[in-house]
């Protein structure tokens, strides 16, 4: 494995990136071959577009194509510009030098579009998720990886709510995935809940995943990056576990902030790149550790109009609700995908749900261009983001209150190790 890791400064400069690379290429020749990129969406930080250049450039006249597919997972289909614009060409440049790469949105809404690699027994579930779950998993991928000889991984490492640390072969897994596998380990990180995956290496979640690439016969290798928006961290190259795990050691130091108490309220303000809920839900995801029994989270991102742009009809059938909501009441659930009752509750937090009443721990308010009435339809609070002033909620900690800005990215943690737990 080749890595290169951040300098006196604090970053890796273009330079190191290019020697890394470099080097990989002088020790895996790909002439002659078709290597499909798997890249992330434009949901996700990181100079992506540097490393993909140079990337290009090492293997450009020896191999037979270089083709991009981004991981959608279910986020919405990127258009042609919005490739250029994660992989940070110019229109110019894409008529030109990158004129022969072709671009591929993962179609997740098209069965026909996946071949399944196999199934993951009942007995293998159980072991795999601590015994929470006994059912076989069918492990459907997209079939166009199978038109290479290779493929590469190329992305961030950030934790994650769903298992653990992203990255690796979680841009298979949901990135280019089926329904069933998608479904199935996102609601075992639910039903074990955020506060006790997030920023943990190795999960049930992430055991699904990797026994689930296992079954893919393609070479592949991976070219994980950490970084703080777009200042580079550390590269991780070669095998995809290997080069993982190291970027995860890192993401650990990098992305994980601690403080010393809990907050009653939070302003966590949402960056552009999240259009809905359903991606601005990372601001809670992070930020969920830190808020105090009974406290105030405020998702703060005036720019977003959407609950959902793939899964809307859902989340406004069954709202935001609480694991215990769904657990104790799943015959009601049972049509709804459970991946979308995992979204639900990993937004709402953890809480109870007795006698038929729901009380969840954290308060989530969205202060969002989603109007009050459908705010409440889906049950979470409202708040105006016109009547909201920035500066009144900043510098205010030792009054328990917290602003947090570009939420969603780096976790949020109690220096003592205090887990939320369920009241």
């Amino acid at each position: 494995m080749i890595t290169s890791q951040q300098n006196k400064e604090g970053i890796v400069d273009i330079k190191q990136v290019r020697n890394a690379i470099g080097t990989f290429f002088s020790k895996n020749d790909y002439t002659g071959k078709r290597i499909l990129l798997i890249i992330p969406d434009n949901t996700r930080s990181g100079p992506i577009g540097d490393i993909f250049k140079i990337i290009f450039d090492s293997m450009y006249g020896k191999t037979k194509a270089i083709d991009c597919l981004v991981a959608l997972g279910t986020h919405q289909p990127m258009s042609e510009k919005q490739f250029c614009t994660r992989l940070d060409i110019t229109s110019q440049q894409r008529k030109n030098k990158y004129a022969s790469v072709k671009f591929f949105n993962h179609e997740w809404d098209k069965p026909e579009s996946f071949i399944s690699v196999g199934k993951i027994t009942a007995d293998e579930i159980e072991s795999l998720s601590d015994g929470l779950f006994r059912e076989e998993v069918d492990v459907k991928i997209n079939k166009l990886i199978f038109d290479y000889d290779e493929f590469f991984i190329l992305g961030p490492v950030f934790p994650h709510e769903v298992v653990g640390f992203s990255g690796g072969h979680k841009y298979l897994f949901p990135g280019i995935a089926g329904d069933e596998i998608i479904h199935f380990f996102h609601w075992l990180g639910a039903v074990i809940t955020n506060p006790h995956i997030n920023g943990e290496k190795w999960t049930p979640t992430r055991k699904v995943v990797e026994k689930s690439a296992s079954l893919i016969p393609i070479p592949r290798k991976l070219f994980a990056i950490v970084a703080l928006e777009n200042d580079l961290k550390g590269i991780f190259i070669g095998d995809v576990l290997e080069a993982w795990e190291k970027a995860a050691d890192l993401s650990e130091q990098i992305h994980i902030t601690y403080k010393d108490k809990p907050f009653n309220t939070i302003l966590g303000i949402a960056p552009p790149m999240y259009d809905d809920i359903w991606t601005a839900g990372k601001v809670m995801y992070k930020l969920e550790p830190i808020v105090a029994d009974g406290g105030i989270l405020i998702i703060y991102a005036p720019h977003i109009t959407e609950v959902s742009y793939s899964h809307a009809k859902w989340l406004d059938k069954i709202g935001y609700h609480t694991r215990d909501y769904f657990l104790k009441q799943m015959d009601n659930f049972k049509d709804i995908p459970r991946g979308i009752l995992a979204h639900s509750t990993h937004v709402r937090g953890i809480g109870t749900f007795v006698n038929g009443v729901e009380k969840p721990r954290v308060n989530v308010l969205l202060a969002t261009g989603i109007p009050k009435e459908r705010c409440e339809k889906i049950n979470l609070g409202y708040m105006n983001p016109d009547n909201i002033d920035i500066s009144d909620y900043e510098n205010r900690e030792d009054e328990g209150i917290l602003v947090v800005h570009h939420a969603g990215e780096v976790l949020h943690r109690l220096s003592d190790g205090t887990i939320p737990t369920i009241p």
